[in-house]
């Protein structure tokens, strides 16, 4: 990424990087919003709550989703505790930024069919290509690599930028484990079952070689062309995949993990243990799950009991 201008702006990136040892998507998104807002109030070493205010209220005006301004409000909260508590600011103006109210929008869940058809679509396309291996080995290992980040993806419930830092080390196959390396760079353990197994033996022992290349190190998952393979590549097949489907309006690698999640749940987990599969670092951004379970319930009561 390019280097912020702004003097405090490189030290606070430097800070996010070597402190708090933050994703460099993640630095990335803290960066944008602060040159965005340093911008807007001639340097950040002059920032006021007057021109927080003005400049949200701009964004607000623009017709940004109450999610984006948040997360905006959520860097510009970081930069300015850590201005303040380091001496650049007299004191820290967004003490008294308020949040915009949290969308009550719940993440939309696959039903455990779409799942199955989802699967069963990714191995009969593999099957489909076991009679081209010959003639397009290349197009075989595509389908083999997409079956098994699909089922790792539904198996496992873990972010698709985990999934593509995924090294050949982090596949614990006796175990049926992978080692995550999650946000703020803490690793976690989570199991997966034997269809993803299966899956990731096929990709490991027989296909990944295919697209391999003498300098393609040890990522797990390769694109076409040998590199580790990109977050954008895995958002496209996992949206083709479910599109293809035409039964569900689920969209995007995110949509697994919210399903595994729920699904878990619905299975009788218990909060603290999905908390702990899926990286969070608070149990409240868990419940969410519990509140899709809830709602689950409900319309099943209502379709079902005859006196509902």
């Amino acid at each position: 990424m390019e280097e912020p201008t702004d003097p405090l702006l490189e030290e606070f990136v430097a800070h996010l990087r070597h402190q708090r040892r933050l994703s460099e998507h993640t630095v990335r998104g803290y960066a944008s919003d602060l040159l965005q807002l340093s911008a807007h109030a001639g340097g950040l070493a002059k920032l006021q709550l007057a021109s927080l205010r003005t400049w949200l209220a701009e964004l607000h005006a623009a017709g940004l989703a109450r999610s984006t301004l948040n997360r905006k409000t959520a860097s510009v909260r970081a930069f300015t505790g850590w201005a303040h508590k380091r001496g650049h600011l007299k004191e820290d103006p967004a003490v008294r930024l308020r949040s915009a109210p949290r969308s009550q929008h719940l993440p939309e869940v696959l039903q455990a069919t779409h799942v199955q058809e989802l699967t069963a679509s990714a191995q009969h396309l593999r099957e489909a290509y076991e009679h081209l291996r010959e003639a397009d080995p290349t197009g075989w290992a595509v389908a083999v690599r997409n079956e098994a980040i699909i089922e790792v993806l539904y198996a496992t419930g873990i972010r698709v930028s985990e999934l593509t830092s995924l090294d050949l080390t982090s596949v614990e196959t006796h175990r049926r484990m992978l080692r995550v390396l999650g946000k703020g760079r803490k690793e976690r353990m989570v199991p997966f079952g034997r269809p993803a197994e299966k899956a990731l033996h096929r990709w490991i022992q027989q296909a990944r070689k295919i697209l391999s290349r003498p300098d393609s190190g040890p990522a797990l998952f390769l694109g076409q062309r040998g590199a580790r393979i990109d977050v954008r590549v895995v958002r496209r097949v996992v949206d083709e995949s479910l599109a293809a489907l035409g039964t569900t309006a689920a969209r995007g690698p995110h949509s697994l993990r919210h399903s595994a999640a729920t699904h878990l749940l619905d299975g009788g987990a218990d909060l603290r243990t999905v908390q702990e599969m899926l990286g969070h670092a608070s149990l409240s951004t868990t419940q969410v799950y519990t509140h899709i379970s809830v709602d689950r319930l409900t319309q099943a009561y209502a379709q079902a009991h005859p006196r509902a």
